[in-house]
């Protein structure tokens, strides 16, 4: 009988430590790849399929050596995974540039991955309960239609004044929320995002129900919705869309972790983790939250402004709380704090069910039994968001006492 050595499952995993940028490089593509192809399927034999590869993927990354240790490299290159996974939503977008469904489904789930990136900043990092994400959301959109219908100001500007004034409005809500604790808290947004829809129902100044028209965005005199080629190529007028979107995504990426990983962020983790002891280190538990909730809105509102320019229009339908349980579910789903697991749930969430339309009876079965198994194998989320580790300040602290 021969004995296996024990080296000899180790030496993959040495290999894959000398080239760490191709593993990063070779993984990154393959994931966005195969979420390309997951937009772009009409087959339903094809979704099933992709999705039962994607479940082995996150087994095999969960329950091997080699797995982990791939999963490792992919972390500590994070900057270079992000370059790559940029690059490879942009080359996705140029890919399908001629197909107008597959380039809203990639928009939409860029913008929504953004909007749940300023949730995420709230309830992931300052601990504040915000069940009135597509209210604000819809506060977007309708800043830009106001602004697109009676002023003359750039419509890129148009997607900043909107994010400042979601953020403004948020901190206005934030002032009770600070009075109450735990579910008082969630009943105060939910109350606001009920409030918000009656308001905008009843009053004919914003449409009604009816809702209101959305100028098409416009840049340098470039009009996205009468985009119908570029040189010689001919493109779908949602392939602008999409661009702006990844880069929408991406600032409010870059923004959010740079917070993360400063002094802000490490406040932020102190005061979710424990007020009364933040407090007592001296800091302001009122001004956190705030600070939390005027950012994580105004990307909210900014990622609506440009869903709204997109779509062409807005309705109050948009503010209920089935649309705000939904952002939140992407980010429960994706893992708190995690962005990129909020773009995987999105996927699921948004995608999936459009793409198994065909089998009626069965899209909600399968649909759930997916939920199941993700909250099951993984009950933190898909990709939940890692500890923070401060043990190497604290080591080169105690250093130089010794």
């Amino acid at each position: 009988m021969s004995i296996i050595p024990a080296s000899v499952p180790r030496l993959p995993m040495v290999r894959l430590q000398r080239y760490p940028r191709m593993v990063v490089v070779v993984i990154v593509s393959l994931l966005f790849l195969g979420g390309g192809l997951m937009v772009h399927a009409e087959s339903q034999i094809q979704v099933l399929g992709l999705l039962a590869a994607f479940l082995v993927v996150f087994a095999f990354a969960d329950r091997t050596g080699v797995g982990q240790e791939i999963s490792a490299i992919c972390s500590d290159y994070g900057g270079f995974a992000n370059a790559i996974a940029l690059i490879g939503a942009l080359a996705i977008a140029a890919t399908f540039r001629e197909e107008h469904y597959t380039l809203l489904m990639l928009a939409t789930v860029a913008l929504f991955a953004t909007a749940c990136i300023g949730l995420n900043l709230q309830l992931a990092f300052a601990g504040v309960v915000n069940f009135a994400g597509a209210a604000f959301f819809v506060i977007g959109s309708y800043t830009a239609a106001v602004l697109t219908a009676y002023a003359s100001i750039p419509h890129l500007a148009i997607i900043v004044v909107g994010g400042l004034v979601t953020g403004v409005l948020g901190v206005v809500l934030l002032l009770p929320v600070l009075r109450t604790r735990g579910h008082y808290a969630a009943l105060v947004t939910i109350a606001f995002g009920l409030l918000l829809r009656t308001l905008l129902e009843v009053n004919d100044t914003f449409g009604g129900p009816q809702g209101m028209k959305i100028r098409s965005f416009s840049l340098f005199g470039f009009d996205f919705g009468r985009t119908t080629s570029l040189g010689p190529l001919d493109v779908s007028f949602y392939l602008p869309y999409a661009v702006l979107s990844i880069g929408l995504f991406a600032l409010a990426f870059t923004l959010v972790r740079r917070i993360e990983r400063s002094w802000i962020g490490v406040a932020l983790d102190a005061v979710r983790s424990d007020e009364t002891a933040a407090s007592v280190f001296g800091l302001s538990i009122a001004r956190w939250k705030v600070l939390a909730f005027l950012i994580g809105n105004a990307i909210i509102g900014a990622a609506g402004a440009v869903y709204g320019m997109m779509n062409g229009f807005v309705t109050p339908n948009g503010a209920g709380l089935g649309e705000s349980l939904l952002l939140l579910s992407i980010i429960v789903l994706g893992g708190l704090g995690n962005f990129w697991g909020a773009v995987v749930a999105a996927i699921v969430i948004l995608v999936i069910p459009e793409k198994l339309q065909a089998i009626q009876e069965y899209r909600l079965l399968i649909f759930a039994v997916l939920v199941l198994c993700i909250l099951l194998f993984r009950p933190s989320g898909i990709l939940p968001r890692p500890l923070r580790d401060l043990s190497r300040f604290t080591s080169t602290t105690g250093a130089g006492h010794e």
